[in-house]
């Protein structure tokens, strides 16, 4: 049972980083991508019917993490606080741009809400850079500190930015979809990028979690014999649902979203 919570875990943890990372990545780079209203809502159309969905992956990554390694989360939680802080403060503030942005009186409204939702992203991008430092030096306990901690939030938050402009190069059109495309390269087809960067993505917790003993920190038999079947039963749905949303959305966006 602890070698299927561990997989358990992996997958929604890679799931997560493949499939937020995109509409992360592609919020960092908003503004480069937009410039101006219309095309800065045809950026937001890019990923807009797949953030909500994005998010449910985290969920259940926290929910495995809480019921099969209660010993792990109480460390992470207790030791990587400032991390987790930072961490949610960009979640928010993204959050709030993005479900706000429609919704106000006028333009430097809207360019606030941009503005949340852009530093919210990279606020979110450094930080999990900043908890992968410390999980990859395998101190839970402890946030990262010094050049190691800058340099991983720095690589992360890079590559999270280049999964985020892969997945524009299949999303968009007109002129953010050319900017795009000139900064990724117009050799090869525009697939190869994201499917890369998405390699790159689902490893990075995968790498994290070798640095830990998981199998130490799992829970007690009784309690993973409950869970772990419980999730095999939901998990099949989970992935239904995410391949029906980004099939009924695979076609390039042309027009702005009501965000």
């Amino acid at each position: 049972m602890e070698t299927l919570a561990i997989a358990l875990l992996a997958f929604f943890a890679a799931g997560w980083f493949v499939l937020a990372g995109a509409d992360i990545g592609t919020g960092m780079l908003m503004p480069w991508l937009g410039r101006n209203d219309r095309e800065r809502r045809l950026v937001l159309a890019a990923f807009a019917p797949f953030f909500l969905g994005n998010e449910v992956w985290l969920v259940a990554t926290t929910g495995v993490l809480v019921g099969c390694f209660p010993t792990l989360e109480g460390e992470l939680l207790s030791g990587q606080f400032p991390v987790f802080v930072a961490l949610l403060t960009g979640w928010i503030a993204r959050d709030a741009g993005l479900w706000s942005r429609g919704r106000g009186p006028g333009p430097r409204w809207r360019a606030g809400c941009d503005t949340a939702v852009t530093c919210g992203s990279w606020t979110v991008a450094l930080s999990w850079g900043w908890l992968l430092a410390a999980l990859l030096t395998g101190r839970p306990h402890t946030p990262a500190t010094g050049a190691t901690a800058l340099l991983a939030a720095l690589a992360v938050a890079a590559l999270f930015a280049a999964h985020g402009l892969g997945f524009v190069t299949l999303r968009l059109t007109g002129l953010p979809y050319e900017r795009a495309r000139g900064l990724v390269g117009r050799a090869g087809r525009p697939w190869q990028s994201f499917a890369l960067t998405a390699v790159l993505m689902g490893g990075l917790p995968l790498w994290a979690g070798t640095s830990l003993p998981l199998a130490d920190w799992a829970a007690s038999s009784a309690t993973l014999a409950l869970l772990v079947p419980a999730l095999l039963v939901v998990t099949p749905l989970l992935v239904a649902v995410q391949a029906w949303i980004w099939h009924a959305f695979r076609h390039r966006v042309t027009g702005p979203s009501y965000l």
